[in-house]
C-alpha cells in the first residue's frame, strides 16, 4: 500500500531548515484537513514517493511567483531577493493555492525536470580523458536525456581548476572543478545534439521559468550557474529531440561521423528513471556501433541519498563518472567538487 502523501510531504526533507522544509509541513496538515491542498493533490493520493508530488507541486507554485502572478510570496524567495522568514511563508500561500487550483493540478502530472549545467564540469573530465586515449580530437556529442541540452554546450562555458582553464574565456558561467589534476585539451565540437521525453524549449520564456522552478529557491549559486547557461543557450539553441533514448541514438549511430570524428555518446543522473529494457538497449547499440566508428560513453550516475540522510559525503553518496564503464571521479550530484579516483 502506498506511503500516505501527506507523509511523504513530511517526509522528504524532515526537517524545517528552510523555506520547502517548512512548507511541506503545512501543505501536510492541509491536505489531511481537506484545505485546497487536498483540492490540489485530490487525483494523487496513490501516487508513490518516486513520482515526487511535493516537488511538483512546490515547483508548480514557484512558477506562479516566478511570473509575478503572486507578488506577496516573493518576499520569500531568496532567489527573486526575498528575505522574509520561511515561517511566516504558509499563511500567504494558503490564501494563494485556491486561485490557482486548476494550474497547480496540472502541474502534479509533469515530472521534475531538471538541466543541472554543473554537470558539465564534471562531464569535461571524462571528454578529455575520452580524446586523450583515442587521439581524436575532433567529436561528435550525443547527449540521452538531454532535457534543455545546457549540458551540451561545455566548451561555451569557462571550465576551469587550480592552475588551468577550458572554454570560452568570456562565457558568462564559469564552472570551477576544483581539481588540479585535470589535463585539458585542445578539441573542437563539430557537432551536437540530444534526446529526452519531454524536452524543454529554452528559446521560450515557459521553457526558461519552467526550469528555473524546480531549482529550490535558496540555492542561490544555482540559480546563477542556470541563468547564466540559459543566456548561452539562447545564443545559440542546440536540437533536442523527443525521442527515447534507446530510439535516438540508434538513429543517431546509424548516421556514421566523417572519418578521424570521434563520437561521445554521454548521460547524467538520468538512468535511475529509465525502465531496465531502456539501459539493456542503449548498450547494445554502444557496443554494436564500436565495431563501425570510434566511440566512446561517458556517464556521470548515482542515486542521491534519501532527504534527511545524516551529511552527504561525495566519496560514498556522490554519481561516479565513468569512461566505457571505468570510473574515473566522484562528484556532487549538482556538479563539482570533482574528486578523481586514485
Amino acid at each position: 500500500m502506498p506511503e500516505p502523501l501527506a507523509d511523504q510531504f513530511r517526509g522528504h526533507f524532515g526537517h524545517r531548515q528552510h523555506l520547502y522544509g517548512v512548507l511541506l509541513d503545512h501543505l501536510a496538515d492541509d491536505l489531511e484537513a481537506g484545505g485546497p491542498t487536498a483540492e490540489t493533490c485530490r487525483d494523487q493520493l496513490d501516487a508513490v514517493r518516486a513520482d515526487a508530488i511535493q516537488l511538483r507541486l512546490l515547483a508548480a507554485v514557484f512558477r506562479i511567483v516566478l511570473r509575478g502572478e503572486a507578488p506577496q510570496l516573493t518576499p520569500f524567495y531568496a532567489c527573486l531577493g526575498g528575505t522574509a522568514p520561511a515561517e511566516q511563508c504558509w499563511p500567504v500561500l494558503r490564501a494563494v493555492l485556491p486561485d490557482h487550483v486548476a494550474e497547480l493540478r496540472a502541474g502534479l502530472t509533469r515530472p521534475p525536470q531538471t538541466n543541472e549545467v554543473g554537470r558539465s564540469a564534471v562531464l569535461v573530465a571524462g571528454l578529455f580523458e575520452a580524446v586523450r586515449r583515442t587521439g581524436l580530437n575532433r567529436v561528435r556529442l550525443l547527449e540521452l536525456g538531454a532535457s534543455a541540452g545546457l549540458n551540451l554546450h561545455p566548451d561555451r562555458y569557462r571550465v576551469s581548476g587550480p592552475g588551468w582553464t577550458w572554454g570560452e574565456p568570456d562565457s558568462p558561467l564559469a564552472l570551477d572543478t576544483e581539481a588540479a589534476d585535470i589535463r585539458p585539451l585542445d578539441l573542437t565540437i563539430v557537432r551536437r545534439g540530444g534526446c529526452d521525453l519531454d524536452p524543454v524549449d529554452v528559446t521560450t520564456q515557459e521553457g526558461r521559468i519552467y526550469l528555473t522552478s524546480f531549482v529550490w529557491p535558496w540555492q542561490l549559486e544555482r540559480h546563477a550557474r542556470l541563468a547564466a547557461a540559459l543566456a548561452v543557450a539562447q545564443a545559440d539553441p542546440v536540437r533536442v529531440d523527443r525521442a527515447p533514448a534507446s530510439e535516438w541514438v540508434a538513429g543517431q549511430l546509424n548516421r556514421p561521423p566523417t572519418p578521424g570524428v570521434l563520437t561521445i555518446v554521454w548521460e547524467s543522473i538520468t538512468r535511475q528513471y529509465w525502465p531496465a529494457h531502456e539501459s539493456a538497449d542503449v548498450d547494445a547499440h554502444l557496443a554494436e556501433a564500436r565495431r563501425r566508428m570510434p566511440l566512446a560513453h561517458l556517464s556521470m550516475e548515482g542515486v542521491p541519498p534519501r532527504q534527511g540522510t545524516d551529511g552527504y559525503d561525495i566519496r560514498r553518496d556522490g554519481p561516479v563518472l565513468r569512461l566505457d564503464g571505468e570510473p574515473l571521479a566522484r562528484s556532487h550530484h549538482h556538479g563539482p567538487p570533482v574528486l578523481l579516483e586514485t
